[in-house]
């Protein structure tokens, strides 16, 4: 019986989710940069500068959350620092 392996699984574009973390986790200065100039970021902002692709933004909202950044809820969504 074959089974697909999940890690080697394309998403948006042909990248592997390895790929993905590593584009998130590049993308991260940037907003914070941002996040210091202005006081918060926008999810939607966050949304148009990984070009609409929804595992780069969750997991960039991730690593935002991990460096001690509140990002807010459905209610608020904003990135701003704790």
């Amino acid at each position: 019986m074959s089974s697909c392996d999940r890690r080697l699984r394309s998403y948006r574009n042909g990248k592997t989710f390895d790929q993905c973390k590593q584009i998130a986790e590049a993308l991260n200065p940037d907003f914070k940069k941002i996040i210091a100039a202005n006081g918060k970021i926008l999810w939607s902002e966050i949304l148009e500068k990984v070009d609409h692709d929804e595992l780069i933004y969750k997991l960039t909202l991730k690593y935002l959350r991990r460096d001690g950044y509140d990002i807010g809820n459905w209610k608020i969504p904003e990135v701003k620092p704790s």
